[in-house]
């Protein structure tokens, strides 16, 4: 791992609740600069959550987030925008706009952030798909493209800026293995070849250990266990192993009571006769 000491990510004691429900408790670490770290975990284990404090798009119910040295739970938007201008952002969806073509989304954040001339946008536009594969596609529209490319347009444009640091939620997700392969060699070049830091949210065990320098499992709202591939792989912890193997028989459990499933305290029974009068039916 070719990482330094620089922490460009700084999490402490990191609390989100949803009522009496702690969805992130006490959650810490640091991420250095060059390293490529995975966030995994099942569905519902605050992974997402975790990713939205980071961005500065949630606010902690307690505890501190850094990035580049800047605390930015107490920033306003417009100071946050700022810090924003150092990241890129993949989204799960990639989360284009279908009404502008591939070109436009990937220019949108150079025409809304810099006073560059259209020609020298068009310049770094045509760059950027051709680092992710998809020279000549600038006049597409999103709908006239696989999911698989637009995962590679909202690549393109989460690096539109040249960050210093990407963050990925589920980048493989809905793809084929083909697919998900070029993904990830994609997010290896830019970490190795640009020394980029990457933080990636995924539930896919092949792409994570694939990528990952460093890798932390979320489970009961804390840090199950944090390492590097080879330390999560051998780990001894039970929950890691059922998760990293997709097993069904482990600590996870896969079918829960609302008496059992204490995480989710706000959910309240409701008998299901007692809501058919808020269905709607058609009379003929």
């Amino acid at each position: 791992m070719s990482v330094n000491g620089d922490s460009i990510i700084e999490v402490d004691q990191l609390v989100r609740r949803f009522g009496d429900r702690a969805v992130l408790d006490g959650i810490a670490f640091n991420v250095h600069r060059g390293e490529t770290l995975v966030i995994m975990g099942g569905s519902g284990c605050g992974k997402s959550t975790l990713l939205r404090h980071m961005i500065g798009s949630m606010k902690p119910t307690a505890g501190s987030v850094k990035l580049f040295g800047e605390e930015i739970t107490g920033m306003k938007e417009r100071e946050i925008e700022r810090v924003r201008l150092r990241f890129g952002m993949l989204f799960q969806s990639g989360a284009l706009l279908a009404s502008l073509t591939v070109g436009e989304n990937v220019a949108l954040p150079l025409f809304q952030h810099t006073k560059k001339s259209p020609d020298e946008i068009e310049q770094i536009v045509k760059r950027k798909l051709e680092m992710v594969g998809l020279t000549g596609f600038e006049d597409l529209k999103p709908d006239e493209i696989s999911g698989g490319m637009k995962k590679r347009v909202g690549l393109a444009r989460a690096l539109a800026l040249d960050p210093e640091l990407l963050f990925s939620d589920e980048p493989t997700s809905g793809l084929d293995p083909i697919m998900t392969a070029v993904v990830d060699e994609l997010t290896l070049k830019l970490t190795k070849g640009s020394h980029m830091t990457a933080v990636v949210v995924s539930h896919d065990m092949t792409s994570a250990f694939r990528i990952a320098t460093r890798m932390i499992m979320l489970g009961h709202g804390s840090i199950v266990a944090e390492g590097t591939p080879d330390e999560i792989r051998n780990s001894l912890n039970p929950e890691v192993q059922q998760f990293i193997h997709g097993r069904a028989d482990g600590p996870i459990p896969l079918n829960l009571s609302q008496e059992e499933h204490k995480d989710h305290q706000l959910v309240r029974p409701r008998p299901f006769l007692g809501g058919r009068f808020r269905f709607h039916h058609k009379h003929s």
